[in-house]
């Protein structure tokens, strides 16, 4: 089966998949037809996930590398996955991720091996900069890093990460007119623990309100307004994520093997497609998928398809 790649950034403001899981129903129609590499961002739905077998789920850092040529991704089946808990979530919120722990792995038979509260807190903060773009910052990394070594020496092969953010996302996100203010500083945090472990890894917040609304939301977020917790779509994304290897085998995947990458329509400066782009490879910018960044063909003079729904994409495929 051919592969192909759907990506969509974190933190940009795409009006698909720049919510909650909300490009999922387009990932999961193509990924029948091809395996598909998805970032976290299109399938990631709080207590949902759009992720299926035919999936490979890839996080935002090793998702350039790979593109760059530089890993390859081998298939992974019921990986032992690794939680770190921030220390400064209190208590009650804790407890209330055990329990989504027990019941994921219940329902879903997934092998959690191993739970590290960081020794220090994390420190995250996260707010939208002058351009609209979902920025942060986490005080204290290295908390995090060396929770993240405790769970390799334990044997697991996937790390989820829960850290504290002490502010909600904000009524304008909830009304589909913003950002998803907390998405870019998730996406540094896994980045981080991606770069220095080199394992399949993603997050999820944790607030300290976790009270579930009454009031209608968009659509595209309703998922995360309906649940105290998002843990359940990374620890459904991490249990079949696609092992990392910095050396080709002959059963792996790797940029060469790439027949095509889907993106939204106005973000075309990033590693993936530059990548794709060098290699001559087939680059899908979807018109009706909008975001903040404005960077389309006359940026970079990148070489695309310009089609402008996911439907029509759908049926070219």
């Amino acid at each position: 089966m051919d592969i192909g790649a759907f990506i969509i950034p974190t933190g940009i403001g795409a009006s698909i998949g720049g919510f909650a899981g909300d490009a999922s129903k387009w990932a999961r129609k193509i990924s029948e037809k091809y395996q598909l590499i998805v970032n976290p961002n299109v399938v990631n739905a709080a207590c949902f996930s759009g992720i299926t077998d035919n999936m490979l789920y890839l996080e935002g850092y090793s998702m350039d590398e790979f593109f760059k040529g530089n890993l390859c991704l081998s298939e992974s089946k019921n990986n032992k996955i690794g939680i770190i808990f921030d220390k400064a979530i209190p208590q009650d919120v804790y407890n209330i991720h055990i329990n989504t722990i027990n019941a994921v792995k219940t329902v879903y038979d997934l092998d959690i091996n191993r739970i590290e509260i960081t020794e220090e807190e994390v420190g995250v903060e996260f707010f939208i900069n002058q351009a609209g773009d979902s920025v942060g910052n986490i005080k204290n990394p290295h908390t995090l890093l060396r929770a993240g070594k405790k769970l390799l020496e334990a044997g697991s092969d996937a790390i989820a990460i829960v850290c504290y953010f002490p502010e909600e996302q904000g009524d304008d996100y909830a009304k589909g007119n913003s950002v998803d203010p907390v998405g870019g500083v998730e996406a540094i945090i896994s980045h981080y623990i991606s770069k220095e472990l080199r394992v399949p890894c993603a997050h999820a917040p944790a607030f300290s309100d976790f009270s579930i609304t009454s009031t209608i939301v968009d659509p595209r977020c309703s998922a995360e307004f309906i649940t105290p917790t998002f843990l359940p779509c990374i620890l459904l994304g991490l249990n079949n994520a696609p092992k990392l290897d910095y050396e080709k085998n002959e059963n792996s995947v790797s940029i060469k093997d790439v027949k095509f990458l889907i993106t939204p329509y106005n973000c075309l400066g990033g590693i993936p497609i530059l990548e794709m782009h060098k290699l001559n490879k087939k680059i899908f910018a979807i018109k009706e998928n909008n975001t903040v960044l404005n960077i389309d063909q006359k940026n970079f003079q990148i070489n695309c398809d310009i089609i402008n729904t996911y439907k029509e994409l759908l049926e070219l495929l």
